[in-house]
């Protein structure tokens, strides 16, 4: 069980530590968190090969997981363990570059829920996606 204590890490290196675990997201994917702080986060991923599909477009769930683990990592820094509960993505553009940055702004925190916008660009400086996320907090 995680303790409330362990999801303080306000600096990107202890956010790195304690997400090494979410394998998928960060050696499967290969998701690297670029810089934290209490309700904000913003991460990367350098495009490959397989994270295109047929048509060499980039795989909506491979931005979705972006958009995901972004809003994780925002929603856990501050003590109360959270896991999203709705997210919708909106597609608005291909992928023109060969890196993705996803970055979190803050909407709302309740004592049970709360509320992030993501926005998921390329290194052209494409808006691709955008993501609203809610999340559940678990102790209460």
């Amino acid at each position: 069980m995680i303790h409330e204590r362990e999801l303080n890490f306000m600096t990107p290196d202890e956010a790195r530590a304690f997400f090494a675990g979410d394998r998928y997201a960060t050696e499967v994917t290969g998701i690297f968190i670029e810089d934290c702080g209490t309700h904000y986060a913003k991460c990367s991923l350098v495009l490959r090969p397989d994270h295109r599909n047929a048509v060499g477009q980039v795989m909506g769930g491979v931005l979705f997981t972006l958009a995901d683990f972004t809003f994780a990592v925002a929603a856990n820094n501050g003590g109360v363990p959270t896991v999203t509960a709705v997210s919708q993505i909106t597609f608005l553009s291909p992928v023109r570059g060969e890196k993705l940055f996803a970055e979190t702004t803050f909407i709302k925190d309740g004592k049970r829920s709360c509320h992030y916008l993501i926005e998921i660009t390329d290194d052209q400086d494409t808006l691709v996606a955008t993501v609203s996320s809610t999340g559940m907090h678990l102790n209460n």
